[in-house]
């Protein structure tokens, strides 16, 4: 799609954005919907079982911020509409702090922008490790979670280099930071059979081959940060476009079932608080050329002001992280 935009931008011709949205979001509105009428805490509780199951942790009481444990280590389960913010991490950190806890996991959706690896290490520091994972989209899938498809990874973290000239800007990708690990190398070397198999092990594709003298040998796939990187684009003006949906006002007419179906009085826009990522440079991977650019072709504004970047980039495992980065041009 990205490369018909590009050749009907060479030939001068109007193209069409697209937007690439993650399904797991509108799963969560069933959770979200109908928490009227005192159906707030059974869901809420309904929904936490639901991610603690498939993070395969057991469900502790007792607690103002954690949730369950597993292995030596408590956990944390994020909400479900709003990102895990430094406020929630903090208050995580004090009742850890209080009651002697030093191991926390906090699952999560989304995740402030704030909440920088430096952040982190400041809590480890202090006495706390807390690690951030993303929940994904296959909890809402029983038959993935109980075949223990539903993998949580780590939360990554990516670096940028940004140079101003006027009110000309590039901006550079210089790192990718994750830890990714879905997999116990040692667990699967005792049990694994002659062949071959791929693992994730603290950031690191690692191949394990075993041969029929029971011979091991690893093999890292992913060298450098930037083999993780399938895809990364900017939006050199972010939250100028704000993500507004359409609901119906419940006091009109209920006749009809979806909102197109719905009388135009009926109709209400609302937005969301969050804003619409738009795809203005983008460099990745093909077949056919997996070379990927790492520095963006000069980006000029139009007025001069305070501006918001976002970064993004999907990796190859197909999880996306962002970074936002204010400049003054």
């Amino acid at each position: 799609m990205i490369g018909v935009q590009r050749e009907l931008q060479i030939k001068g011709k109007d193209f069409r954005a697209f937007e690439i949205l993650n399904l797991g979001k509108y799963e969560r509105q069933f959770f979200m919907d109908d928490l009227s009428n005192g159906k707030l805490k059974a869901k809420e509780d309904l929904y936490v079982d639901l991610i603690l199951e498939a993070y395969k942790a057991k469900r502790i009481e007792g607690h103002s911020t954690l949730h369950g444990s597993k292995v030596g280590r408590f956990v944390n389960v994020g909400p479900l509409d709003v990102p895990v913010t430094q406020s929630r991490l903090l208050d995580i950190f004090e009742e850890c702090r209080q009651k002697l806890y030093t191991q926390v996991d906090v699952l999560g959706f989304e995740f402030e922008m704030g909440l920088t690896p430096q952040f982190i290490q400041e809590l480890k520091e202090k006495g706390v490790a807390i690690t951030l994972k993303y929940i994904p989209k296959d909890v809402f899938d029983k038959r993935a979670v109980e075949k223990g498809q539903a993998k949580f990874y780590d939360v990554a973290y990516l670096n940028t280099k940004e140079k101003i000239t006027g009110k000309k800007i590039t901006v550079e990708l210089t790192d990718f930071v994750t830890h990714y690990t879905q997999d116990d190398i040692e667990d699967i070397q005792q049990s694994m059979r002659v062949g071959s198999k791929v693992v994730i092990e603290d950031g690191r594709i690692i191949k394990i081959e075993k041969d029929k003298n029971g011979i091991i040998t690893r093999t890292v796939l992913t060298e450098n940060w930037y083999d993780w990187i399938d895809y990364w684009a900017i939006d050199f003006n972010y939250e100028d476009k704000k993500e507004i949906i359409k609901i119906h006002n419940e006091k009109d007419d209920t006749s009809t079932n979806s909102v197109e179906e719905k009388p135009a009085s009926s109709i209400v826009e609302m937005w969301t608080g969050n804003y619409l990522f738009e795809n203005e440079w983008q460099s990745f991977r093909t077949k056919k050329n997996p070379t990927l650019e790492f520095t963006c072709t000069p980006y000029e504004y139009k007025e001069s002001g305070k501006y918001k970047i976002m970064v993004k980039v999907v990796d190859i495992l197909g999880i996306d992280t962002s970074k936002v980065i204010e400049v003054n041009i």
